[in-house]
């Protein structure tokens, strides 16, 4: 099929070199000469790439807001920025708010063929990444053969056939979100949007934003997760902190199945699952007077209870064989050799649950799939020992993990030789030869990762 591409500048000779030269290369194009053709083109339809002039006829919105509005409808859509009076800020803000490239007028015809199929292509290895690391995540199952477990499976197949709300509760780490996506793809609602909204993650002053969408003077929509999800599955990720202002709105929605948007008149019509989890008491706070008793009623239909995994350890081996096959699969290496028998993982404690069980089993992964079952032991000990350094902690294990997997690498490879030279006292050779590299490859590495001294 091919790629269709946006180009929206007010000069009509630009606009028809651009046209020009993009259709000689078969792709479909269609143009704007303003910021009110360019908004109607862009909500008609998401186009494959944008090409935006920064000045157009508005004096209080310009080529920046196009951009915006762009990603924010789909954050594949490539936009290659273009101006005859370019600054360094303009340049800088562009990128910041995902531009792919800027480029200055004049430009030429094969400058600007190189940037669109550049930035094509690029968009194109996104998607597929995206999808792929969707795949693998919407594929990841409830693993375990402890009651609790068998309890929740269970529990999740008599759900199949409900439209039931489902309330889940549990420490982090548990596995509420994946057992709401599994309760989801086993309804007849599995075709229909599955939408998260994390209600921890909000400011308080952008919840009913979030949840119910805003209009704008100019026409403009932004719709909230309940429209986002209509016919499918909203998640309420974290339902405790919602403002108990904001509570009764959303107890409203679900007796009615329908609210106005942020500035709306009219009603919008819903209609959705709603699954939401929590890691606080609820029950406890509907005492203290912090959670809507009555929206608490309504929320816990079919309540779902996660225990912690300290208290399923008979889990921990079928855990880590899986995550194995599973991440080495992710990452493109080898399957560590973790030995399933190892005290250490029976006698700690997993403050962070099952997801800090997948971290751990992630970072032996990335760094040592070819290391011996004793190194990979000792790994396991220096990561777990609470009396470790402060950087091995669970809290930087956590924060490590929402870096994409070559920052996250060069992350581990650090904290991790930082670990063993700390060990060796800065002993270089030592510390090579406990490592299995090269005493000039180590050197080598440390220098690329800017790891310059141990004390």
């Amino acid at each position: 099929m091919r790629k269709e591409i946006l180009v929206i500048d007010d000069n009509p000779d630009i606009r028809s070199l651009l046209s020009s030269i993009l259709k000689d290369q078969m792709f479909e194009v269609r143009s704007a000469a303003n910021y009110d053709q360019a908004v109607f083109e862009i909500n008609k339809k998401t186009p494959d790439l944008a090409i935006i002039d920064i000045k157009l006829d508005k004096t209080d919105k310009d080529g920046i807001d196009l951009l915006k509005i762009v990603t924010k409808k789909n954050k594949f859509t490539p936009v290659i920025m273009i101006s005859g009076h370019a600054t360094v800020q303009m340049a800088v803000e562009a990128t910041r708010l995902g531009a792919y490239e800027f480029i200055e007028k004049p430009f030429s015809k094969e400058k600007i063929l190189n940037y669109v199929n550049r930035a094509l292509e690029s968009a194109s290895l996104k998607k597929e990444k995206d999808i792929i690391e969707n795949k693998l995540f919407h594929s990841f199952e409830l693993v375990g053969k402890s009651s609790s477990i068998m309890k929740v499976k269970k529990i999740i197949e008599k759900l199949s056939t409900s439209e039931s709300r489902v309330l889940i509760s549990g420490p982090t780490g548990t596995g509420k979100e994946l057992v709401a996506r599994k309760i989801h793809k086993n309804s007849a609602r599995a075709k229909e949007p599955f939408v998260i909204i994390n209600a921890a993650l909000l400011k308080e002053k952008t919840y009913e934003k979030e949840l119910f969408g805003e209009e704008f003077d100019d026409g403009n929509i932004s719709y909230g997760a309940l429209e986002r999800a209509n016919k499918g599955t909203l998640l309420i990720d974290e339902v405790s902190e919602i403002p108990f202002e904001t509570q009764a709105n959303v107890l409203r929605v679900l007796i009615d199945q329908k609210f106005k948007r942020l500035n709306g008149t009219k009603d919008v019509n819903v209609n959705i699952r709603l699954i939401s989890s929590t890691s606080k008491d609820l029950n406890n706070l509907v005492k203290i007077d912090k959670f809507r008793e009555d929206l608490f009623h309504r929320l816990n239909v079919m309540p779902i209870e996660l225990t912690p995994l300290i208290s399923r350890t008979e889990d921990i081996p079928l855990l880590i064989e899986y995550f194995k096959e599973k991440l080495s699969e992710i990452n493109g290496v080898q399957q560590p050799k973790i030995d399933i028998k190892n005290d250490n993982l029976y006698t700690y404690d997993w403050p962070g649950n099952v997801r800090e069980l997948r971290n751990l089993v992630e970072r032996i992964t990335i760094l040592s799939s070819n290391e011996s079952k004793s190194d990979i032991n000792k790994l396991i000990q220096d990561m777990l020992n609470p009396s470790s350094s402060q950087d091995l902690s669970y809290d930087l294990l956590e924060k490590s993990f929402t870096s994409p997997l070559k920052e996250a690498r060069k992350h581990f490879e650090k904290e991790y030789l930082l670990n063993q030279l700390k060990k060796n006292h800065g002993n270089i050779s030592k510390t090579a030869d406990f490592i299995g590299m090269e005493r000039s490859a180590l050197h080598r590495k440390l220098k690329e990762l800017g790891i310059k001294g141990i004390n």
